[in-house]
């Protein structure tokens, strides 16, 4: 039995999809949301919660082919492609190859930085706003480097920034440690990001349903997406386990699981879930007090009042579900090498999440040309918490169908001739 005709039906109740709810409710628009399990219960639960535009350059930069294949050799390296047949991935590896030149580098970048610049405003603004309880702090990052060769490879990397109006400053090892005393005497150099943010991931998700509970919109958790009945050049409704449900627009809001239910619909999105982990601590006195990027290592490090978390690594092996103890051990690790006090007093969580991660390092927003009532807000890769405002605020100016804050042709479907 189909339930009575939405306005607007969202799939996926992640932080995508809660940040879409937002801005159509504040445009008027009616909105429903469907979420297979909790809201917010996926990748945007156990990040390590930075708002960084400093992230605008793509992870596609030249060499990183070659330290790939390095670190694959390695069982706890940063990256890690687990042994399988997958065509949909090794056509993914292709694409992604291609773009690790110069050229594609900072045109990638240059595309990014706008959408991160502006959703970062945007966050802050809805945190005061909105009243946000989630521990925001306008902190700034740092990336902290051990190796002086690696140190001294980044330096271009702030003129690359300021080219997108992005602040980045190359400061030495005492300054580091004078800004952040948690780090120990191992650190040769770090870029200091003064733009950037933190905030914690999971509470500025249930502040941002709460918010959305508020404003009207209808929420249905536990509800699995089955399949779709089309009619014509548009969805008529989508079929779930809780019965069907029927809208004049549907958002796809599913990261990494976009593509699984997009082949439903005939639509192929080229996004593979790129695997990351976190170990969240009780907090200690010792923690660091500005968001780290331990730079050879790739581990970020976050602390808030509540709480301390370690967390990154990027693992392709499909839709496992197991902890990788490899990977949980290496992140400890890496802090050792950092940090004075690298764990916390006790552990209270460790998690994985799944990133909707696309070759080209950009998300995927916009309408669908095959299916008219369709659009995509979908791919963010590592960066769906700082995206999220921008995210929602440009779904919901398409639907108006006006001028957009940003540049839409950027970010849209076509360019995968979806």
């Amino acid at each position: 039995m189909t339930s009575n005709k939405k306005d607007v039906l969202i799939l996926g109740g992640g932080i995508i999809g809660l940040a879409c709810a937002y801005y159509l409710l504040k445009a008027g628009r009616g909105v429903t949301i469907l979420e297979q399990n909790t809201l917010a219960s996926g990748s945007s639960h156990g990040n390590c919660g930075t708002l960084t535009p400093s992230h605008a350059p793509p992870l596609s930069q030249p060499g990183m082919v070659f330290k790939a294949l390095k670190w694959m050799l390695t069982p706890d390296a940063p990256f890690r492609v687990a042994p399988r047949l997958d065509f949909e991935l090794f056509e993914w590896m292709l694409q992604f190859a291609r773009r690790c030149n110069w050229s594609d580098y900072h045109r990638l970048a240059r595309a990014k930085g706008p959408l991160l610049l502006r959703s970062r405003e945007l966050i802050g603004g809805l945190v005061r706003a909105e009243g946000l309880d989630c521990e925001f702090a306008e902190s700034g990052t740092l990336y902290v480097h051990r190796d002086a060769a690696a140190f001294e490879e980044a330096r271009d990397l702030p003129k690359t920034l300021a080219d997108c109006g992005i602040a980045m400053e190359r400061i030495d090892a005492a300054s580091c440690r004078a800004m952040e005393p948690a780090l120990n005497g191992s650190i040769v150099g770090g870029y200091w990001n003064p733009g950037d943010a933190r905030l914690r991931p999971d509470r500025y998700a249930a502040e941002l349903a709460r918010v959305v509970k508020a404003n009207g919109a209808e929420i249905h958790e536990s509800t699995k997406v089955n399949g779709f009945r089309n009619e014509g050049e548009r969805i008529g409704a989508v079929l779930t386990d809780r019965g069907e449900f029927a809208a004049d627009e549907i958002v796809f809001a599913l990261g990494s699981w976009s593509p699984h239910t997009a082949k439903q619909l005939g639509l192929r999105i080229p996004i593979q879930p790129g695997k990351g982990y976190s170990i969240t601590y009780t907090q200690s006195p010792r923690a660091p007090r500005i968001p780290l990027t331990l730079k050879e290592r790739s581990v970020c490090v976050t602390s808030w009042g509540s709480g301390y978390r370690l967390g990154s690594t990027m693992e392709f092996a499909g839709y496992d579900t197991s902890l990788n103890r490899a990977r949980l051990d290496a992140l400890k690790r890496a802090a050792a090498e950092y940090l004075i006090e690298p764990e916390g007093p006790a552990v209270v969580e460790e998690w994985y999440g799944w990133r909707p991660m696309t070759y080209d390092d950009l998300p995927i927003i916009g309408r669908t040309a095959k299916i008219k009532n369709l659009t995509l807000a979908t791919g963010h890769s590592m960066l769906g918490v700082t995206m999220s405002a921008a995210t929602g605020e440009l779904v919901a100016q398409l639907f108006a169908g006006g001028e957009t804050a940003l540049n839409a042709a950027t970010f849209s479907p076509a360019r995968f001739g979806l």
